[in-house]
């Protein structure tokens, strides 16, 4: 997730820094899009085109996932968090590594046996007379997600420039907007899925790295002796002993407990309903890969949240706790601050470069999961009715990248100001309250209907869109978008704890109120049979 914030002061860093890394991430990019050109299909075939080279291995299967997932927000965001308010910080870190347990346990090698390009396949496979409906419900649902996300990513590219330059004009914004969004469309459309795998790979081996590097910095600097490191950070905390035990942000009220809760549930059960995911997840050829691939993401994203962890208390330690708020409210100054005091310019420019480089690359990642669904979902199986040739398809799909790729940058542009942290949240929460229950449903429910699915699918939406509608998010609060309205009926700022349970429920109530013609149910139960086989058993693998 990413929850970069425009700060609160001017640039933190010198000209240097800025030069230096432009000259990186200019690198960076030219190196990685044209080896995700050289990769690109060059065939008409949509396979190739959505699942790429399906004979990696499991490490570089785990980078890619190990890409898609993590973005600014852990190296920016949740740092940040860490620097400001300790243990909670610490807490929040920790629900976005169990959140993969969740993937690994629940719907991983399942999904992988009955879906093919999109979780659309896996519905028709196990409804296969109404599937038309649910994978119009679940495109509606997939390009809400990955709009937001993809929003909350170009935000994050420009608030990240403000960090050197200050409030930038309304023309550096638009340039560095237009910028960012060509190279994901050229990523996504050009390189399909093949092009997408280079930039995760090589942003998660520059991620894992970087933070590591930067972690052992800080523990060398206190004798690799984390007592020292938790007791300066709790000396410059201004917080003293409490900044390292729980409520320091979440435990002020029940109000702010029950928040907590609603967001740790959104995280965790909402990345087994990310778009980009879930179509990451039916790369690895075999169920065999996809396990060990899954272990190698679940630990690089564990290594990479304890390292983070260290370098947000390293930033209170070594910058101070009102230092890193004078500069940026939110946090996110807090590891460019800490770069500056190790390293100077040339930690600061890398990490930066780093921070670009992630963002960068979740956005693609997005616009191709939106892009697949469009082309193959809505426009293959919905409006053409599976009639479309690849060839035909695969123009969609790069039309669609496109498509993508400038609708979040007109409506960045737009929305320019408004708090990426809550549109992230949001994505996450319309994933664990509207996909989230037709997955699980659609795997493990015998009886589970179509009039289920889409009742979980648009209700799960519609509920979690509303729910943060009447939150303190748009009105009642300094903080808000209309500071001076006040309709915010709904006390909590994330409605995970809520819009998740719902969303379930309504795909049970739509289940139950379900009416069957007679024969139908036989029909519907030797579906299920076979769905169940290959869930359970799988199919031939290739």
């Amino acid at each position: 997730m990413v929850t970069v914030s425009a700060p609160a002061a001017a640039g933190i860093a010198d000209d240097r820094s800025l030069q230096l890394t432009f000259v990186l991430f200019l690198s960076v990019v030219v190196i990685t899009l044209f080896t995700a050109l050289l990769t690109a299909p060059q065939r008409d075939e949509i396979g190739e085109f959505y699942l790429g080279n399906r004979t990696m291995s499991p490490l570089r299967n785990g980078l890619a996932m190990c890409g898609d997932y993590l973005s600014a927000a852990t190296l920016l965001g949740s740092t940040g968090l860490v620097a400001l308010t300790g243990y909670d910080g610490l807490m929040y870190l920790g629900g976005t590594t169990v959140a993969w347990m969740m993937v690994l346990l629940l719907i991983a090698e399942p999904l992988h046996r009955t879906g093919k390009f999109t979780l659309g396949d896996t519905v028709a496979l196990r409804m296969p007379r109404e599937h038309r409906p649910v994978r119009l419900a679940l495109s509606v649902c997939v390009l809400t997600i990955t709009t937001l996300y993809l929003v909350a990513q170009l935000v994050g590219s420009v608030a990240l420039l403000t960090q050197f330059t200050g409030e930038p004009s309304a023309g550096t914004r638009t340039v560095c907007v237009v910028v960012i969004g060509t190279f994901v469309i050229l990523y996504a459309s050009l390189g399909g899925m093949p092009g997408a795998t280079v930039i995760q790979i090589i942003k998660a081996v520059m991620l894992v790295a970087g933070v590591l590097f930067t972690a052992g910095w800080v523990l060398h600097r206190y004798d690799w002796n984390p007592n020292a490191l938790l007791n300066a950070a709790a000396e410059h905390s201004g917080n003293g002993l409490q900044f390292l035990e729980p409520g320091l942000r979440y435990g002020a009220s029940t109000t702010s407990k029950l928040d907590f809760l609603s967001l740790e549930l959104a995280i965790v059960l909402g990345l087994a309903a990310l778009p980009h995911v879930l179509m990451r997840l039916l790369a690895p050829r075999s169920g065999g890969v996809l396990r060990s691939s899954l272990l190698w993401a679940l630990g690089l994203v564990g290594a990479v949240c304890f390292a983070a962890g260290i370098v947000g208390l390293g930033a209170t330690a070594l910058v101070g706790r009102d230092s890193i708020e004078s500069t940026d409210h939110s946090g996110n100054a807090a590891v460019l601050l800490l770069a500056h005091e190790l390293g100077g310019s040339v930690l600061t420019a890398l990490l930066t470069c780093l921070a670009y480089v992630t963002l960068l690359a979740v956005a693609v990642g997005l616009t191709l999961a939106a892009a697949s669904s469009l082309a193959h979902d809505l426009y293959g199986e919905v409006i053409r009715k599976g009639r479309a040739s690849q060839t035909e398809e695969l123009t969609v799909a790069r039309l669609s990248g496109a498509v993508i790729g400038v609708l979040g940058m007109l409506l960045t542009l737009v929305a320019w100001g408004a708090n990426t942290a809550t549109l992230a949240f949001l994505a996450f929460a319309i994933a664990a309250s509207a996909i989230l229950p037709t997955i699980v449903y659609t795997l493990f429910w015998r009886r589970f209907t179509a009039k289920g699915a889409l009742l979980s699918l648009y209700g799960g939406l519609a509920c979690s869109v509303l729910l943060v509608v009447f939150s303190p998010v748009v009105s009642s609060t300094p903080a808000s978008i209309y500071p001076d309205a006040d309709f915010a009926w709904f006390p909590l700022q994330n409605p995970g704890i809520v819009s998740i349970p719902a969303g379930f429920f309504l795909g049970w109530l739509g289940t139950v109120l379900s009416t069957r013609q007679r024969g139908t149910a036989a029909q519907d139960a030797a579906s299920y049979k076979d769905f169940e086989e290959r869930m359970l058993v799988g199919v031939a693998e290739e």
